[in-house]
């Protein structure tokens, strides 16, 4: 059976500046997927910065679909004790983001330039994850493609397996009926608590937006124009 994807691998130019940085910090920082579980230690080597004790076991954070990398770089910059594998299928977002990783010296981010759902199957052994990341994904907004949204129950499901306990997992969306559809879909998951209800009640399952996650120009614009964003963050039990 043909698997319904969560994204269309839409043809783009890459800059000078981005193929640039492919070629010379892409033996660094890209990760090639591979049908086998992955060895945090080897790829995050050098992450921790030089000096840094190399036995300290980091958290690794996990991010689908970053975009060009705007905020990934800004949320590695302000958590530099956390490891952060990438997922995103468009090559100019991962030549923007090796970019400035390159301008802002950012050591803890590996990059894997693949489907982020055969990267989960194949390559992130259970309870491997401190955390996933999924800010802003495609809406879909026309009923007949709501399909094709990537957060279902069956992804959250394979996510959830993969969290350690007390691991998060935090998505955000400015599309309110997708912001719905996302907090049915995680409270359904009974591996997973919503961590707003206890100290949030008032703000119906949503969570504020934690510190970590920074405003970007589209959301700045965004908010500018009176448009809401929806933060969800659950917790494995």
């Amino acid at each position: 059976m043909r698997t319904i994807k969560s994204f269309v691998k839409r043809a783009g130019r890459m800059g000078s500046g981005q193929e640039r940085a492919m070629a010379e910090l892409g033996p660094q920082f890209l990760v090639p997927y591979q049908p086998s579980a992955l060895n945090f230690e080897a790829t995050f080597e050098g992450a921790a910065g030089a000096g840094a004790p190399s036995d300290v076991q980091r958290p690794v954070v996990l991010e689908i679909g970053f975009g060009m990398g705007e905020a990934t770089a800004q949320i590695a910059l302000t958590l530099p004790g956390t490891n952060f594998l990438c997922c995103e299928v468009h090559e100019p977002g991962v030549g923007a983001l090796l970019k400035r990783i390159g301008e802002n010296n950012i050591p803890n981010i590996r990059i894997c330039n693949h489907d982020a759902v055969e990267v989960i199957d194949h390559m992130l052994p259970l309870a491997c994850l401190d955390g996933v990341h999924i800010f802003f994904p495609d809406p879909w907004h026309k009923t007949k493609h709501n399909k094709r949204r990537l957060i279902q129950s069956p992804l959250i499901a394979k996510l959830a397996a993969r969290l350690k306990p007390g691991g998060y997992l935090h998505a955000a969306t400015d599309w309110e009926p997708y912001a719905q559809q996302i907090l049915e879909v995680l409270s359904a998951e009974p591996k997973l608590k919503n961590r707003a209800l206890p100290t949030h009640p008032e703000l119906a399952g949503y969570s504020p937006k934690p510190h970590y996650r920074p405003l970007t120009k589209f959301e700045n614009r965004g908010i500018k124009l009176g448009h809401g964003v929806w933060d969800v963050v659950f917790e494995r039990i």
